[in-house]
């Protein structure tokens, strides 16, 4: 059993009560000067950010390449739609399986040398991806990249919710979700042009050259995150694991997260199939389409954040994932159509699956009280990694190319199952929202150690 002074019990109630409590509550506590300025960003907490958004860059990169790279890499090794289904899936289902391995562990190590860690563990994953030769040798590279780079975001996640407060997480979301965007701006496009001159292998070792500059940095300027070690306790990894599972207000977020998951990563890997062998654009003009709809991405993505911490982040959710369901619908129906109204509705779809993608996460991060969080964050990633390789082995399964060069049926009914997922989705997170306000704050003496 824990055992804290009242000083020390008093101090953890406030500092707890600051990072969970619904913002309405918060203001009781800050009123003292040094909390009154919670929504500015120290100049160490701007380069935390930065860092984090990076390293979201190339995790991003590295998973999302796969999907413009699909119709080079399904012709080179000439391998079926079902097939390549596996090579996307093979890294969610290795990254979930990492995760659950690692969120007994998530909490009781600095969160920065865990982060270096796997990072360095994903760029050697990556330099294998760049040198396979085979279907089953890129397997294989997939997997073991997916063991390190699937808990790299958790990570993120955690240290994000350890420095910075509810009403700032919406922001610095909001901008290490840009990572996804600036990976479609940048990222995608390069990486195409690469590929287009080099082959398919060269954007990973881009990536793995992009990604040890970025180690080294983080290992110089980044300070240690230890604050969470101050509230641990005597339980073992698989205890620890077990008692963040067997929370029921956990459980309601991990549910709302593989929901999510599922419903916004269905069509994505095989989007450059449908838009080459359907919609008719050429390799030469992919790039271009991935790049509109990543600027689209950077300049909606810090709205969003900012809108996030000023409105009811629940409301702002259902009007995204509304809008999305819309745009799917539409975007999975279209036959050949003009390039400029196949980039229109690019980002238009774009627009609603990242505007929700911000409030959901913030709700989330506030369900965990500070000891938990490590392994809250390890499990909650684990389920969206799984859920992402179920949604794309099922959409391998659903769609049909009867040839390397022939259209992709079926796209549309990946379309309605998807839709679907997404309307059952908002009441996952309506019951999230509801936790962040309805939750008593746990308290030291009130939990079973």
């Amino acid at each position: 059993m824990m055992v804290h002074t009242l000083k020390d019990t008093l101090n953890f109630q406030k500092r707890d009560f600051n990072d969970n409590a619904p913002p309405n509550a918060k203001i009781i506590l800050q009123k003292q000067p040094m909390e009154q300025s919670t929504t500015s960003l120290s100049g160490y907490q701007k380069l935390a950010v930065g860092l984090l958004a990076l390293t979201q860059f190339t995790v991003v990169l590295d998973f999302m390449v796969m999907s413009p790279l699909g119709d080079s890499l399904i012709k080179s090794l000439k391998i079926t739609p079902v097939q390549f289904g596996w090579v996307v899936s093979s890294y969610a289902f290795s990254a979930g399986v990492s995760g659950l391995l690692t969120a007994g562990f998530a909490d009781r190590f600095d969160r920065k040398k865990l982060l270096l860690f796997f990072y360095i563990g994903f760029i050697v994953g990556t330099l294998f991806c760049g040198l396979a030769n085979s279907y089953e040798a890129i397997i294989a590279a997939r997997i073991l990249t997916g063991l390190f780079g699937g808990v790299i975001g958790s990570i993120s996640m955690a240290i994000i919710t350890d420095l910075f407060t509810l009403q700032q997480r919406g922001r610095v979301m909001g901008i290490v979700q840009m990572g996804f965007g600036a990976s479609q701006v940048l990222g995608i496009p390069i990486s195409l042009y690469l590929a287009n001159i080099w082959g398919w292998k060269s954007p990973f070792m881009m990536i793995v050259g992009l990604s040890t500059l970025l180690a080294l940095v983080i290992m110089q300027a980044m300070k240690p995150v230890t604050k969470h070690l101050e509230l641990q306790n005597d339980r073992n990894a698989f205890s620890h694991l077990w008692h963040t599972v067997a929370k029921r207000n956990y459980r309601i977020g991990f549910l709302a997260t593989a929901l999510l998951s599922i419903g916004g990563f269905m069509m994505m890997p095989f989007g450059s199939v449908f838009a080459i062998n359907n919609l008719h654009v050429t390799p030469a003009q992919l790039p271009f389409i991935f790049m509109v709809s990543g600027v689209g991405s950077l300049i909606i993505m810090p709205l969003i954040g900012r809108l996030s911490d000023k409105v009811d982040k629940f409301k702002l959710f259902s009007g995204a994932s509304i809008w999305m369901v819309i745009m799917i619908l539409i975007y999975t129906n279209l036959p050949a159509v003009p390039l400029w109204m196949i980039i229109l509705f690019n980002v238009l779809m774009m627009m609603g699956i990242m505007s929700r993608m911000i409030p959901a996460t913030t709700l989330t991060t506030a369900i965990p009280v500070m000891q938990d969080r490590g392994a809250f964050m390890s499990i909650n990633s684990s389920l969206q990694q799984i859920a992402g390789g179920i949604a794309s082995f099922v959409a391998g399964m659903i769609v049909v190319q009867k040839n390397n060069s022939g259209p992709l049926e079926h796209y549309n009914t990946l379309g309605l199952v998807a839709s679907g997922i997404s309307i059952l989705c908002i009441y996952m997170v309506y019951r999230v929202s509801q936790l962040t306000i309805k939750t008593p704050i746990p308290f030291p003496q009130n939990e079973k150690v």
